[in-house]
């Protein structure tokens, strides 16, 4: 049995590697073979293959078969399953930043008090004319 939250890892450092988000990216536009995959990349075949392993393991790509060629296909689930995980999070630093928000608006308004009230003070004052 897998740890809780053992398909978020693998989903999270499976797109920590550009190459591999690069892959995933291609294939969104629909399914490719290896080699359509490997192609815009400057490196041997075997090592796309490994980063393919790595995105199956993940299951964020499936491998069809369709006589002999053997195209993959981006799997959406675990993209949705993340952006589910990190949405969850961005509403608390939401939260947290509009409350952050308030309190900045709060220090300024008695900041704008306290340097109103100085000026004031250092203001001078008008001079009573003496009666003659």
């Amino acid at each position: 049995m897998k740890p809780s939250g053992y398909a978020l890892d693998t989903t999270f450092a499976a797109l920590a590697d550009p190459t591999r988000r690069a892959i995933l990216v291609r294939l969104a536009d629909g399914e490719a073979t290896v080699t359509e995959l490997a192609a815009p990349f400057d490196m041997s075949q075997p090592a796309i293959s490994k980063h393919l392993k790595v995105l199956e393991r993940a299951g964020l790509i499936t491998r069809g078969r369709e006589a002999q060629r053997r195209p993959r296909k981006l799997e959406p689930r675990p993209l949705t399953e993340a952006t589910d995980w990190i949405e969850r999070y961005r509403k608390i630093w939401e939260a947290n930043f509009k409350r952050l928000d308030a309190v900045l608006e709060e220090l300024k308004g008695k900041q704008k008090k306290t340097v109103d009230a100085l000026i004031e003070e250092t203001k001078p004052k008008p001079r009573k004319r003496k009666a003659k």
